[in-house]
């Protein structure tokens, strides 16, 4: 009598995951650490010919809110949800209440579509009732995720670092430039600044966490805004000279630098987050990057050209 034959097990393909703005900055990194641990991926987007977007290898689909059918069909047989979507600031007819119903959007398109899990990339401290309307509009945002009926992980990065920021890399640009560099108040308020490799590193991680999870992505070092931009002229090998403003003349003085190159360089909100020290963590750093060995390590490329807001998510 011959043995009988065990049942074939198909083979079941596995699921891929699906980053919004993978061609970004946040998004990128993200993208670029699914890719390194062998993932297929998918982003999300309304920016597919971005510069850099070829050295992604990714699938692309349209970041659509109207057309909810295409997003959820977009999204079907996907594993996880990477969310880096959101405004840095009010823009023509977008403002925050309209990245706030556009999350909304995405997320129930993601449990429509049978999405096992979405990671969504907050900011640290946010608060439903913050005077903020940034910060108060991430609580909401956190909120919605929440309450998916998905399984979901939140992570909250302070003051994010690397290539491609634009943060950091403005701040050095006006180093090499300008004859003098103005500082809020006094420059004693705290922030402690994360490399994206490590809010990558930690984004993955909580997809891989059976619980439902809120984590902080926070870099080992805590210093002030003065001895950050310190930091940032030393490397770049240039110190003008420091004037330290009211947070009203630094922002006038800001706008001046802005009309010059058609940007938004920097918000009354972010600002005001900022000298609150919104950007420092209570909890134990997850990262591990030090943003004085990366200064060291990009000086001779940082800042020597201008990194522009709308060139790269609106123009």
């Amino acid at each position: 009598m011959e043995p009988a034959m065990e049942p074939v097990k198909p083979v079941i393909e596995p699921g891929f995951d699906v980053v919004t703005g993978a061609f970004s900055f946040t998004g990128r990194a993200i993208a670029l650490r699914l890719l390194s641990e062998e993932r297929r991926v998918r982003t999300l987007t309304n920016h597919p010919n971005r510069p850099g977007s070829v050295d992604v290898k990714v699938d692309v689909a349209p970041l659509q809110f109207a057309d909810r059918a295409a997003l959820v069909e977009s999204l079907r047989g996907a594993d996880v949800l990477y969310n880096t979507y959101w405004v840095r600031f009010r823009r023509d007819k977008l403002n925050f209440g309209e990245a706030i119903a556009n999350t909304r959007i995405l997320v129930g398109a993601a449990a429509e579509a049978g999405v096992r899990k979405i990671v969504h990339i907050s900011v640290s401290n946010p608060t439903a009732d913050s005077h903020l309307d940034y910060y108060a509009g991430k609580a909401r945002t956190e909120d919605i995720v929440r309450n998916s009926g998905l399984r979901w992980a939140i992570v909250r990065p302070t003051l994010v670092f690397g290539n491609g920021d634009i943060l950091i890399n403005n701040i050095a640009w006006l180093l090499r430039r300008m004859p003098f560099f103005p500082i809020p108040g006094l420059g004693g308020y705290r922030v402690q600044p994360v490399a994206v490799e490590d809010v990558a590193e930690i984004a993955v991680w909580a997809a891989e966490q059976s619980d439902n999870v809120t984590v902080d992505a926070a870099g080992p070092d805590t210093v002030t805004y003065g001895e950050l931009v310190e930091g940032i002229s030393i490397a770049v090998g240039r110190r003008p000279r420091f004037v330290y403003m009211s947070p009203r003349l630094t922002l006038w003085a800001g706008n001046i630098v802005a009309s010059r190159v058609r940007d938004v360089m920097l918000t009354k909100e972010e600002l005001q987050g900022l000298m609150e020290e919104l950007l420092i963590s209570l909890e134990k750093p997850r990262g591990t990057r030090r943003m004085d060995n990366w200064l060291l390590t990009n000086a001779e490329t940082l800042g020597r050209t201008y990194a522009s807001e709308l060139d790269r998510h609106w123009r």
